[in-house]
């Protein structure tokens, strides 16, 4: 299942500090790798590990709730038997966000992190890799994206009407 418009995927790449929950303790790890991508476009990466100290000279903490102030997104990439507590770990801390990676089906999500998610009023992408969405990434990341495409599964364009710019009855507002 794959939730999410890409106008609310656009609002979670608008914020800065994001929580990667799950980021691998293995320096040559995909995780490892999106971190570095991720910090490369200007963003502050929180590693959240809790067999580790500190990954790629930062800190690491073992849950989301010990990241003092919260991040604004977490990134969930372990797997989903782990998805439950870490979406209520992450709403203890006052988490608004949670994408949970996958590059195809639901991936990091289980049932139950996206019912906690949904009850906690948590925005949730899940079913994408955010490779897909950023700019000048590589082609296989635009493959993928084309991919969806192709096959009707990409995100939708459409979101909820206030994100788009529009009035519920009327076109964009100017």
């Amino acid at each position: 299942m794959t939730t999410a418009s890409i106008a609310t995927i656009r609002e979670f790449l608008e914020h800065q500090r994001w929580a990667f929950a799950g980021v691998s303790r293995r320096r040559l790890d995909f995780s490892r790798w999106l971190a570095g991508e991720f910090r490369k476009r200007g963003y502050e990466v929180i590693p959240v590990n809790p067999h580790a100290t500190a990954l790629d000279r930062a800190p690491c903490y073992p849950r989301v709730s010990a990241i003092q102030p919260p991040p604004d997104v977490v990134l969930v990439l372990t797997h989903r038997r782990h998805a439950a507590e870490i979406a209520r770990d992450a709403a203890a801390a006052g988490v608004r966000r949670i994408w949970f990676y996958a590059v195809a089906g639901n991936g990091a999500a289980s049932p139950q992190a996206l019912a906690l998610c949904r009850e906690a009023g948590i925005a949730v992408v899940t079913g994408y890799c955010p490779m897909m969405f950023l700019p000048g990434t590589s082609w296989l990341h635009r493959m993928h994206a084309a991919f969806l495409k192709l096959v009707r599964a990409y995100p939708p364009v459409a979101g909820p009407p206030e994100k788009l710019g529009l009035q519920p009855d009327g076109p964009p507002r100017r």
